[in-house]
């Protein structure tokens, strides 16, 4: 067969992804602290570019940052002379520590989003330094689903993290090692006597001769009253709020970009027709058009940027008000495919918009992916869908108000509930969620409260 060159020619359609359609794309996905340095470098490299002043006398709407809860402890341990080596720092930080375990812990979601409150308000030193009460009161959960969170964390490594007082952290690293009795918790109950150098009154106070408060004493030396020094620092970083959500006077959530955030510029156009004017040569005039549609290009960039940001976070509320009003107990199902079907955009977009953008809600400051929730189906096929975290936590409130033998549920009998609740499960999910969130069976459950009794 003999080989020819020929010409052909072919029509076809594709997507020619300039480099400016791919710095757009790139702006939707950096957070508000990124696109300020993105924006600094443009205006250092573009003499066209300007920042836009503030209007004089602006009231901002909203603060321009809301920080995270983590608070900074002095060293100080309180225990009377107790001195603690400096100790060799991991490079990691002790919060992605702690996040690491949480991502490998049997939690239900809605557990999950506490214990990440939690571990977000321990400070370097390993200590929590937030009211539990507060915490619930924010996320409008029970205290006691809180309570049993922390106890999780104060599960984790390092030892003793999590705690809210040094008499507790001690006590955990105690009961660690198996160390944990009537004298000791006694001892840490008066640690005011052991900083003053009363032994007398703590050899009083727990029972004990001079040897054994000794060796007591020398036990707690060998603890860690900072569990979180070992652990490499890192800069509190402020989470920057992309959306404000207010309920307004009309009963009405009403959602506003935190203008005093977003990086403004404008293009200079009398010094463009000044430079333009000027220009000698043709590179001086192609330098000068150049810089000009790239600035004309930022301007846009970022103004579409806020708009299409500002829409799906208003998706976003409009979807999830139940929990803005009620708590994380009615967090609907939702993925981004509805959200981008609802605005008029692609499914990638909304992916991008939502990926390090936070709003600040009267509940607290969530990242925008936070919202999106897997799905059961309603027994009213007509009906809304329920989150799978809403119904794992009508199981545990369901088995919590168990009081006796008589009163516990069989995982059918939670379906017949849950089902007259309007929410369509099979007795293998309910067995599913019970176990994910080690609770024991029905019998097993019985026959507890039976000895209990």
């Amino acid at each position: 067969m003999a080989l020819s060159a020929r010409l052909e020619l072919r029509q076809g359609q594709g997507l020619v992804v300039t480099p400016q359609l791919q710095q757009a794309i790139k702006l939707l996905q950096l957070s508000n602290l990124e696109l300020e340095s993105f924006v600094e470098t443009e205006l250092e490299r573009n003499p066209l570019l300007q920042r836009a002043d503030p209007p004089p006398n602006a009231t901002p709407s909203a603060p321009a940052a809301v920080e995270s809860p983590v608070w900074r402890t002095s060293s100080g341990t309180g225990l009377g002379g107790v001195e603690i080596e400096d100790r060799h720092t991991d490079s990691k930080s002790l919060h992605t520590h702690l996040h690491d375990q949480l991502s490998v812990t049997r939690l239900s979601p809605v557990e999950r989003v506490v214990a990440g409150v939690v571990i977000d308000a321990i400070d370097d030193g390993g200590y929590l330094r937030a009211d539990l009460a507060e915490i619930a009161e924010r996320l409008g959960c029970d205290v006691e689903l809180v309570e049993r969170v922390l106890d999780v964390v104060q599960g984790f490594e390092p030892v003793g993290v999590g705690a809210r007082n040094v008499a507790e952290c001690l006590a955990i690293q105690l009961k660690d090692r198996n160390r944990y009795d009537p004298a000791m918790a006694a001892l840490l109950a008066n640690l005011d006597l052991l900083a003053r150098g009363d032994l007398a009154g703590l050899r009083k106070a727990c029972g004990v001769d001079a040897d054994d408060l000794q060796e007591m004493i020398s036990e707690l030396r060998a603890l860690t009253p900072r569990p979180g020094a070992a652990f490499g620092g890192e800069a509190v970083q402020a989470i920057v709020p992309d959306v404000i959500v207010r309920e307004g006077s009309d009963g009405q959530w009403h959602v506003e970009l935190n203008n005093e955030t977003l990086p403004r510029v404008l293009v200079n156009r009398r010094y463009h027709a000044w430079v333009d004017n000027a220009a000698k040569s043709e590179g001086d005039r192609t330098f000068v058009s150049d810089k000009l549609a790239e600035a004309n290009w930022l301007v846009r960039s970022l103004d579409q940027r806020a708009k299409t940001i500002l829409k799906v976070a208003g998706e976003i509320v409009k979807r999830q008000d139940g929990f803005l009003a009620h708590g994380v107990t009615h967090l609907r199902p939702l993925n981004l495919k509805t959200v981008a079907e609802a605005i008029g955009m692609h499914e990638s977009t909304v992916s991008r918009v939502t990926s390090n953008k936070y709003m600040a809600t009267p509940r607290g400051v969530f990242e925008l992916k936070f919202f999106f929730t897997t799905a059961l189906a309603n027994a009213d096929s007509e009906g809304e869908s329920h989150s799978a975290e809403s119904v794992r936590h009508r199981i545990r409130q369901l088995i919590d108000a168990e009081r006796s033998a008589c009163d516990v549920h069989s995982d059918d009998a939670i379906v017949d509930i849950l089902k007259e609740a309007g929410v369509d499960i099979a007795r293998r999910t309910v067995a599913k969620y019970r176990e994910a969130m080690r609770i024991p069976s029905s019998p097993e459950r019985r026959r507890l409260l039976k000895q209990s009794a």
